[in-house]
């Protein structure tokens, strides 16, 4: 879906720049201009950075298994 109308940006694309590194708002504004013109979009830009950062880090997430 469209998050910000003025750029032509998507939610697919914010996500990808936080799976590219991205961990903040600001460094996805940077990367895609997002939230750079009217900043109508800025607060569910900042959910979908959110969302995407949660998802990350449950993927990331590692096991340990105790050794007797």
């Amino acid at each position: 879906m469209y998050v910000c109308l003025c750029q032509g940006i998507t939610d697919k694309q914010i996500r990808a720049a936080v799976a590219s590194g991205a961990t903040t708002l600001e460094a996805v504004r940077h990367t895609l201009g997002v939230a750079s013109q009217c900043g109508q979009c800025g607060d569910l830009a900042s959910e979908i950075v959110s969302e995407s950062l949660e998802s990350c880090n449950q993927s990331q997430v590692e096991l340990f298994y105790a050794i007797a």
